[in-house]
């Protein structure tokens, strides 16, 4: 006769005494749910709207009993994902560990575009605004604050009213070929300054070619700001 896994726990654990008190799956619910709310009321203080609902735990489920509260937590991004995992743990005399799958919604604000969006235009404050959405429906993530988008380039075309991603946004370049830059030497405690031409586009904290206006030279420099590069001697 072919014993299921499930059967083999169940006969093993009566084989170990039917006296030894047993961490049920009710109790397994209670330790998430319990989780889940606290999760819930903190994010309520910070502006958003949390609903959930625990996975199913079999019924049948019957572990060590814990001397000590479970211990609970996100084993999954719950904000990049409905329906991150959970871990279930007891460190107690018998620990044992398992995970659970919940449901999990969270709305609350987050950047739209107020209009079409071409690639390459620089976002100002009036082409985006804030609009509640599901935020953690996103796997790309959201963009919440104004401040992180202002300035910044679009990469590819968006639609009115579109959910705004990072992955949609890029730093625009601080230095454009042919700008003229302010080239800083630095070796020690001290530092040398000259100026030069840049030889291609690069954003802060890349990499470009420059030539020293006065020595004629090329230099590999890194971007530290817009028209600033700096060379380690």
């Amino acid at each position: 006769m072919r014993i299921t896994n499930f059967a083999l726990l169940l006969l093993m654990s009566s084989l170990s005494g039917p006296l030894l008190a047993q961490t049920t799956a009710e109790q397994i619910r209670q330790a998430t749910l319990a989780f889940l709310d606290n999760f819930a009321n903190e994010q309520t203080g910070a502006g958003y709207t949390v609903s959930f609902e625990p996975g199913s735990i079999d019924s049948r489920l019957a572990l060590a009993e814990c001397k000590q509260p479970l211990s609970v937590e996100f084993s999954g991004d719950p904000w990049k994902s409905t329906s991150p995992s959970l871990l279930v743990a007891c460190e107690g005399h018998r620990p044992w560990r398992m995970f659970v799958t919940a449901s999990v919604s969270i709305h609350g604000p987050a950047l739209v575009a107020t209009r079409p969006l071409t690639r390459g235009e620089r976002i100002t404050s009036d082409l985006v605004t804030h609009q509640s959405v599901e935020i953690n429906a996103s796997r790309r993530g959201v963009i919440t604050e104004s401040r992180q988008a202002v300035g910044m380039e679009v990469r590819r075309s968006i639609n009115a009213g579109s959910l705004i991603t990072p992955d949609m946004l890029s730093a625009p370049d601080a230095i454009e070929r042919g700008d003229h830059v302010i080239i800083t030497a630095k070796t020690g405690g001290f530092s040398v300054r000259s100026r030069g031409k840049a030889l291609a586009n690069a954003g802060v904290g890349e990499q470009v070619l420059v030539e020293n206006l006065s020595s004629s030279r090329t230099v590999k420099a890194n971007v530290v700001a817009a028209g600033h590069v700096e060379i380690q001697m």
